[in-house]
């Protein structure tokens, strides 16, 4: 079942990649994307960067391009994980990968977290921009020890 699961995700996504690799780096970056854009609004929400960002953008408000941009960044990171999970599994081969494995087995725990912790109003104000800042910081650190290896490493295209 696996095997079938496997070939049809691979003849799907090298319709547009050249290899599965490659679909995975560059999924990863739109979701590093969209991160930073949730940084940067979740400042501007927070009263930050009142002079670099305005608070509306193309007649958005920033506090809607923030919860959407944190969608798009979660379904990027989908096929990412299902890629990771599923072919390449947790490796140790060394310590950039190790760190990679090891940062994308707590993803998803810090993502709960923090939809958690934005959800309930009962917490410190402090606790929000730690739980989407640290969210923040784990997908960097999974794209630096990815895609960025990839794309200095490897190759820079699709």
């Amino acid at each position: 079942m696996l095997a079938s699961v496997n070939s049809t995700y691979t003849h799907i996504v090298t319709h547009v990649f050249s290899s599965t690799i490659a679909a995975k780096v560059w999924f990863a970056s739109l979701a590093g994307f969209f991160a930073i854009l949730q940084i940067a609004s979740a400042a501007r929400i927070f009263g930050k960067l009142k002079r670099v960002i305005p608070w509306q953008i193309a007649g958005a408000p920033v506090n809607l391009i923030h919860r959407w941009s944190g969608r798009f960044a979660f379904l990027c990171t989908l096929p990412v994980a299902f890629h990771c999970i599923f072919i390449l599994g947790f490796q140790t081969t060394n310590a950039r990968v190790l760190a990679h494995s090891i940062l994308g087995s707590f993803i998803y725990g810090v993502f709960a977290v923090k939809v958690l912790v934005v959800r309930n109003r009962a917490y410190p104000a402090w606790v929000l921009p730690v739980a989407g800042g640290t969210l923040f910081a784990v997908l960097a650190g999974l794209w630096l020890t990815s895609s960025f290896w990839y794309f200095t490493n490897v190759r820079f295209g699709f």
